[in-house]
């Protein structure tokens, strides 16, 4: 997915993009190897020299698993690209509040693909600790993040989301036409939840942290917690669902993991949504 893309190279857009694709440029090697003979419509020479050494530093970074200096070059609604290629250092988060936008953090929680992180308000929030578990990842998945989770997240503890890529899939989802909040999506796609955590009640985060105040009954923290795990881990379907269909629509008639290189290379392959009430999508 990343390889076959050229978006992120200077003065390149969707329009030039699909131009070079149309023209059989589908990879990274298909360009670098294109000769003067074989000159690229709309790219002069001395352009496609710029853009080769552009590339050479692009099979760098993505060699060194540098997520950053794609960061740099990707626009925010073009992020989701870096998903095939760093998916196995990505992290998902999600956040919980006493109150939606403006309450208190009650939970985070993280995700890796195999194991969840949660931290509590009151037992175990630790901001060293946050900044340094999020530090550990090249990119960053959230649904509604941008608007939600991440201020929020900054407000409280400052300066502790690290400088990678965020893909916010509320944003991704919306490309495809798919509406509402997490839980809606993910009843349109087919993504089930425990149904320990679909009842009325537990499925209020807001309420359960209340009454866990109110009554200091671990029950109504257990099932808050349960609930945000089931936040981060459903945000791993969503976002191989989404992104894949998206490149499918993007990148026509291609498979999104088929890079199309003329010579084999190493690669890298590598808040919650709590429903339209939190922002419009949480």
């Amino acid at each position: 997915m990343l390889q076959n893309s050229f978006i992120f190279l200077p003065k390149i857009g969707l329009k030039k993009e699909q131009g070079l694709w149309n023209q059989g440029i589908l990879h990274w090697d298909n360009f670098l190897q294109a000769t003067q003979a074989q000159q690229m419509r709309g790219i002069s020479t001395k352009i496609k020299g710029y853009y080769d050494q552009q590339l050479h530093e692009a099979k760098k970074a993505l060699f060194a698993e540098d997520s950053f200096y794609f960061q740099q070059r990707l626009k925010s609604n073009q992020m989701w690209r870096l998903y095939e290629a760093f998916k196995d250092q990505a992290v998902f988060l999600d956040i919980e509040t006493s109150g939606w936008y403006y309450g208190d953090i009650t939970v985070i929680g993280m995700y890796d693909g195999y194991d969840t992180k949660t931290m509590v308000k009151g037992f175990t929030f630790d901001k060293k600790l946050l900044k340094k578990t999020l530090e550990a990842y090249k990119l960053l998945v959230t649904f509604n993040g941008s608007s939600f989770d991440l201020p929020i997240i900054e407000r409280f503890f400052q300066q502790v989301v690290p400088k990678i890529p965020h893909i916010d899939l509320r944003h991704v989802c919306a490309k495809l036409g798919w509406t509402g909040g997490l839980k809606q999506i993910e009843k349109q796609q087919g993504i089930q939840r425990d149904p320990a955590v679909q009842t009325p009640e537990a499925s209020d985060p807001v309420y359960l942290w209340q009454q866990y105040q109110a009554t200091g009954e671990k029950e109504y923290l257990n099932t808050l917690v349960k609930y945000n795990e089931e936040d981060v881990i459903n945000l791993k379907p969503l976002a191989e669902q989404a992104i894949k269909r998206l490149w499918n629509y993007t990148y026509p008639p291609h498979e999104p993991t088929k890079h199309h290189a003329p010579t084999t290379q190493k690669t890298t392959q590598t808040a919650s949504a709590d429903e339209a009430g939190q922002n419009q999508a949480h």
